[in-house]
């Protein structure tokens, strides 16, 4: 795995984590509490009367208290913080979704928040070590470093009520669909190429022949990251075509099978070189304990659709946020179809194929948006109607070969709709919904969607 592919990945673990920054910035404050006494006890006897007037002014008891004080009271601030921060995953994980805490952890102004207050604490500990005195003649005060301590603690009292804001829009349900369609959206546009750039070559994607060497997965849990680079590099030097079976995201079990490789030639695979062959691709992929949104598209439509599925629970019982998560997944659903899906084959410098990525077809991302929630919102007309008009917004998106896969999910919808007890009113309104989708795919092709 090459440096830019580690960058990557340390980038997604430091981002989604809340002890990172927080860490970082205690370090800083630990230094910067040890540098500025020393430079302060330097420079206090330059310092002109108009700039000393501005600076903190007390003795070194007062400086005692006034250190004691801030470093105390910021202790307090960044334990409710942590506790306001913990209850608010909690929410996310009962009433919306558990995947949702990857999403929270990752809240920039909830690591600098409490980077601030940790930093104002710890800075604040430090300086007090650097006062020395009983208030007589002799008395060593950096007043550059009280002083400093004195704003950060203003700092901190302005992040507090601005975090109490922050957390307020958090926990709104708009603003957490949101962040993980923006973030789902970010995911696809970085791993899926556009439709109409890649169609030519997915359309010629090299089958294992009889006699290809199996690979094995290398350990449980789900796949998070596939080094494409490397698993080219592997085939080239082994001469092979290596195609994996499955993609990130996928759940796997130690010695099962990952994929499998054969000769560029017409001749089997020797068994030494079949496991040197796994042993390489082993090392160009990472598996993780936890689905993370690096390099799996569909990540964020799961959170979406889980979402949905916890509001239509019985116990949360609240349609309207499942139907507000349904307009989500159309729109992930819609810029989905203009990228290009399915199996994608990697190739080298002379342009011959040499490793096939296994992808979700769009026929999965649909099933894996709608199924669910069409199952479990199915007694409300309200939520069939939301799903109807998802199916109305993808038949004004998708190409031509991508109507089947419309088509197919309407008619699920409809055997769904015929199961239930509506009143014709109802029925009449889905009904109609239903036309207007089959009138969408049976028009002509408009520029764009073309397959």
């Amino acid at each position: 795995m090459d440096m830019s592919n580690w960058l990557v990945i340390v980038r997604d673990a430091f981002r989604t984590r809340l002890w990172p920054i927080p860490t970082i910035a205690v370090v800083l404050a630990l230094l910067l509490g040890l540098v500025v006494p020393e430079v302060d006890s330097s420079i206090d006897d330059d310092l002109s009367g108009r700039v000393s007037n501005w600076l903190f002014g007390g003795d070194a008891d007062a400086a005692r208290a006034l250190l004691g004080v801030i470093a105390s009271s910021m202790i307090t601030v960044t334990a409710l913080t942590f506790s306001l921060t913990v209850v608010t995953l909690q929410l996310a994980s009962s009433q919306f979704s558990p995947r949702l805490l990857r999403t929270f952890a990752r809240d920039r102004f909830v690591q600098v928040t409490l980077a601030l207050f940790l930093a104002t604490f710890t800075y604040a500990l430090t300086v007090l070590r650097a006062v020395r005195g009983d208030g007589g003649g002799g008395d060593l005060v950096p007043q550059i470093a009280v002083s400093l301590a004195f704003v950060l603690t203003i700092a901190s009292v302005v992040g507090l009520v601005l975090f109490l804001a922050h957390l307020t829009e958090q926990i709104r349900v708009e603003t957490m669909l949101r962040n993980v369609h923006r973030d789902a959206v970010g995911t696809m546009r970085t791993v899926l190429a556009d439709r109409d750039s890649a169609s030519r070559d997915r359309k010629s994607v090299p089958a294992p022949p009889s006699n290809a060497s199996v690979l094995l997965v290398p350990d449980d849990g789900f796949l998070t990251w596939v080094d494409q680079d490397g698993l080219v590099a592997v085939a080239e030097d082994e001469d092979v075509v290596v195609r994996l079976n499955v993609h990130p995201g996928s759940f796997m079990v130690e010695g099962t099978p990952l994929g499998s490789a054969w000769s560029s030639g017409a001749g089997p695979l020797s068994a030494e070189t079949s496991e040197q062959i796994g042993d390489r691709v082993a090392r160009c992929i990472r598996v993780g304990f936890e689905r993370t949104s690096t390099q799996d598209v569909g990540y964020g439509l799961r959170q979406l659709t889980d979402v949905a599925n916890k509001a239509l629970s019985p116990a949360i019982n609240d349609p309207t946020t499942a139907i507000h998560a349904l307009g989500r997944i159309s729109a992930f659903l819609c810029a989905l179809s203009d990228r290009a899906l399915g199996d994608e084959v990697l190739r080298d410098e002379d342009g011959r194929a040499r490793v096939v990525l296994h992808r979700p077809d769009f026929a999965s991302y649909v099933d894996l948006g709608l199924s669910q929630p069409r199952r479990y919102g199915a007694a409300d007309p309200q939520v069939l109607t939301r799903i109807y008009q998802v199916l109305l917004d993808l038949s004004h998106r998708v190409s031509t070969e991508q109507r089947s896969v419309v088509l197919s999910e309407l008619g699920r919808t409809r055997q769904t709709v015929d199961a239930q007890r509506f009143d014709p009113t109802e029925r009449a309104g889905l009904d109609a919904l239903g036309v207007r989708i089959e009138e969408n795919l049976r028009a002509p092709t408009r520029q764009g969607a073309t397959g």
